[in-house]
């Protein structure tokens, strides 16, 4: 028997046709001190290798815990990879960190945008607020007296804010209240302060989203600061499966080049 052996794409192309291998999934977490964000991604990853049997699934993180994304990276060789960042907006890890370290690589790899805004997103975040006990106002009074602040990490980029501001948009039209973007930290408002403005205007059933992907010190102050409910972290709610996926699809459907994200929203 003939064995035929394939030459490595050239850099930059991925392999089709019915016997190529699939390009590994590389999820880039941003790393925390908590040993809760490390279980809670591992976890995720576990999801989405039962969900999509045979795609190669790998973890790297920027900072603070192992494996680090230039190791995993490392460990691919030359293979094609589609690294897909665990963050919800965009910034510096997103526009120069990830780039960076994949071109620094040898991967051939595609960079995906951050997994927001987007209608999964609102999705969970929907699901983690009515697990901690939101229901949705019966009364035009219920209504007036309702609102949520959707509590993220916080950047200097002003366009991580103006995506954390579209999926506070989002939230309320799917949640018929209003819903304001307060910050952990580097942007404002800060969520306490949010909370403050909500109540001096009336709005006393004030709930606190979190929106972060995990738990950690961020989720865990800004929950403290909630008058009323705070909802988990996104974690491994089935929807971040889906958008995980979803993300690693789009870059595969873009050019086979290795380029800097690009923002997709639908």
């Amino acid at each position: 028997m003939t064995v035929t052996r394939r030459s490595p794409a050239p850099r930059g192309e991925f392999r089709t046709g019915p016997w190529a291998e699939p390009p590994a999934l590389v999820v880039v977490a941003h790393g925390s001190r908590d040993p809760r964000a490390v279980r809670t991604v591992e976890a995720l990853l576990d999801r989405i290798r039962r969900q999509r049997p045979g795609l190669p699934v790998h973890l790297g993180h920027i900072e603070l815990n192992e494996p680090l994304l230039p190791d995993t990276l490392a460990s691919l060789g030359t293979a094609e990879a589609v690294l897909v960042p665990l963050l919800l907006s965009r910034g510096y890890h997103i526009k120069r960190d990830i780039p960076e370290m994949a071109a620094e690589s040898a991967v051939r790899a595609r960079v995906a945008g951050a997994l927001g805004p987007h209608p999964l997103l609102v999705e969970a975040l929907r699901a983690r607020l009515a697990e901690a006990g939101w229901r949705a106002p019966e009364d035009e009074e219920s209504r007036r007296s309702s609102a949520v602040v959707l509590a993220a990490a916080g950047s200097r980029d002003p366009e991580s804010r103006v995506d954390t501001g579209r999926t506070a948009q989002l939230l309320a039209e799917r949640l018929g209240v209003p819903v304001v973007p307060a910050y952990a930290s580097a942007a404002a408002p800060t969520v306490p302060d949010a909370v403050r403005a909500l109540t001096a205007s009336g709005r006393h059933r004030v709930a606190v989203a979190s929106y972060f992907t995990a738990p950690g010190r961020f989720a865990t102050e800004c929950a403290e600061a909630a008058p009323w409910i705070a909802s988990a972290p996104l974690g491994t709610h089935p929807a971040m499966t889906r958008l995980i996926l979803h993300r690693y699809d789009q870059a595969l459907a873009r050019p086979a080049t290795l380029t800097g994200p690009e923002l997709a929203s639908a």
